[in-house]
C-alpha cells in the first residue's frame, strides 16, 4: 500500500520505517526542511535502537522517503496516518498541531475525487478523532464521512525497544468510524500475525488511555513499594 504520515517524531518516524520494512510505500511528511534532508540521508533525528539501519535499508529499497509538507500537498496515498504532537498544557492535551493538519486534510480531500482514509496515531482524548478532527475535516472538504474514511490507530511504543514493539506488538488496535477505514487498516497490517482488536475509534483511544494509566500506576505503586 501507498501510505502518508504527517509528522517525523517519535511515532511517525518508527511507525514509517516499521510499515517500510513490511513492504508498504511510505512517505514522511514534516515542515522543517533540514529534517526532511537528514531523513533522506538515512540520517534520523532522534536516536532510537536499530532505527539508524532500519532507516538506511528502507531507505536502499526505495520504500521510503521523506517530504516537506506545503499547504497544497498531493499525498497519492491508500491512508494518510496523522501523527503530530498532542503536549499536555497545564493538565489539558493540547490539539494544535492535530487541528492544523485536519485543515490541510479537510482542503486535500476536497480537492480529490476518490477514497482516502485519515487515521489518528497520535495520542488524543477519548471522543476526539469522532467530533473535532470529523468536524474540521467534513467543514474543510465538504464531504462526510463515506467520502473519506476516518479511523484511530494508536501506538504503544517504549523508548529503547520502540523498533521491536512496532515489529513485533502482542496486539493491534484499529479504530474505524466506517467499514472501508477497516478495511484498509487489515490491509495495512495484514503483514502482522499479532493479534488485531476492531473497535470504534472512541474506544480505541480509550485503549490508549488505559494502557498508559495503567503503566502510570505500576511505576507509582512500585516506587512506594521500594
Amino acid at each position: 500500500m501507498k501510505i502518508s504520515i504527517i509528522g517525523t517524531g517519535y511515532v511517525g518516524l518508527v511507525t514509517g520505517v516499521c510499515l517500510s520494512k513490511k513492504g508498504h510505500d511510505v512517505t514522511c511528511f514534516d515542515k522543517d526542511d533540514n529534517i526532511v534532508s537528514s531523513l533522506n540521508n538515512g540520517i534520523p533525528t532522534f536516536f532510537e535502537n536499530g532505527l539508524e539501519k532500519i532507516l538506511s535499508d528502507v531507505i536502499k529499497n526505495k520504500k521510503f522517503q521523506a517530504k516537506l509538507i506545503t499547504k497544497n500537498p498531493n499525498f497519492k496515498s491508500d491512508v494518510i496516518i496523522i501523527a503530530v504532537g498532542t503536549p499536555s498544557m497545564d493538565g489539558e492535551i493540547d490539539l494544535t498541531y492535530i487541528k492544523e493538519v485536519s485543515k490541510i486534510l479537510g482542503l486535500y480531500l476536497k480537492s480529490i475525487d476518490h477514497f482516502v482514509s485519515i487515521v489518528i496515531k497520535s495520542t488524543v482524548v477519548p471522543g476526539t478523532t469522532d467530533t473535532v478532527v470529523r468536524s474540521i475535516l467534513e467543514e474543510y472538504s465538504g464531504k462526510a464521512i463515506g467520502e473519506f474514511g476516518l479511523g484511530m490507530n494508536p501506538e504503544f511504543l517504549r523508548e529503547g525497544s520502540a523498533i521491536d514493539d512496532a515489529m513485533n506488538p502482542d496486539r493491534i488496535v484499529l479504530g474505524y468510524e466506517d467499514h472501508k477505514t477497516l478495511k484498509l487498516l487489515q490491509e495495512l497490517y495484514k503483514p502482522w500475525k499479532s493479534e488485531k482488536i476492531n473497535v470504534n475509534c472512541r474506544t480505541a483511544e480509550m485503549i490508549k488511555y488505559a494502557n498508559n494509566s495503567l503503566l502510570a500506576t505500576q511505576i507509582s505503586a512500585v516506587n512506594e513499594i521500594a
